[in-house]
């Protein structure tokens, strides 16, 4: 899809009448781009199709989300794996995110869906907030895999942090009933990533990537242990049929790609720095 302008998104809660949210992007620059799969089931949903939707989904309407890329000083992004006992999206790898609930900014959402599911606390002062893009998401992510239950525009924020990934990873506590593991994936790891493309089939080449990351697992009372985690899951691709399996959800796929275009335009502070940093 082309730049998007401007977006204006109205709320409701039950059968209170929508509101006008606070948060509107619009501007000038090249605007923020607005994409969705190309397998995406609003996309391929026929009248026929659509009638079978049950009534309370289709009144449910679109949901409004915010996803937080959380950016180390040393140019590192967190990563979460869903808990298992999620409707949506079990054990699939995003950024930390939820809805935005009535008369929240988008800053503030998602600095409230990051303490609620990482147990990062961060002022808005001390971040730098940017929009990403924005994404049209699906639960079932394809037709093949059911009829969409869940339907939503997810905002991709970044937000630079001065703290490096090892003084925020200190910082984590994360919730188990949300979050059953966490990354720092640098822009290495991220171009591995996006390079496997969903509902492609061209072999992803790990060129000169260890075959394992280091990752923390979270236990179902919250502590957290190091483990290794295969790199050729998280460059799994979405399932066209079957059950869903761990890998890196496409919408972050999208996301991850912005990411590494906006490092294009960071300072770079120089290798001393980082070793420093880090």
């Amino acid at each position: 899809m082309d730049g998007v302008r401007r977006v204006l998104v109205h709320l409701s809660l039950g059968s209170v009448a929508p509101q006008c949210a606070r948060f509107v992007q619009g501007g000038g620059g090249g605007g923020v781009p607005l994409k969705r799969a190309a397998f995406c089931p609003f996309k391929h949903l026929s009248v026929t199709e659509a009638a079978t939707i049950p009534l309370d989904v289709q009144c449910r309407g679109v949901d409004v989300g915010v996803a937080v890329l959380l950016q180390s000083a040393n140019q590192k992004v967190l990563l979460t794996r869903r808990a298992a006992g999620l409707r949506i999206f079990p054990g699939v790898w995003v950024p930390p995110g939820g809805h935005v609930e009535l008369g929240e900014t988008l800053l503030n959402a998602g600095l409230r869906e990051l303490k609620e599911e990482t147990g990062l606390i961060l002022e808005p002062e001390n971040v730098s907030p940017q929009i990403l893009g924005l994404w049209e998401s699906a639960y079932p992510p394809m037709l093949s895999r059911g009829r969409p239950q869940r339907h939503h525009i997810v905002t991709y924020m970044l937000l630079h942090t001065s703290l490096t990934h090892l003084q925020l990873q200190a910082g984590l506590s994360p919730d188990p009933s949300e979050v059953s593991g966490c990354l720092w994936a640098d822009a290495r790891l991220v171009r591995a990533v996006v390079s496997a493309v969903d509902g492609e089939e061209a072999e992803v080449q790990l060129v000169a990537m260890p075959t394992s990351i280091c990752v923390s697992e979270v236990s179902a009372e919250g502590t957290m242990t190091e483990s290794l985690l295969p790199v050729s899951v998280l460059v799994s691709r979405a399932p066209a049929s079957g059950p869903d399996l761990e890998r890196v959800s496409t919408g972050t796929k999208f996301a991850l790609e912005l990411w590494l275009k906006s490092l294009e335009t960071q300072t770079d502070p120089g290798p001393a720095l980082w070793q420093r940093l880090i």
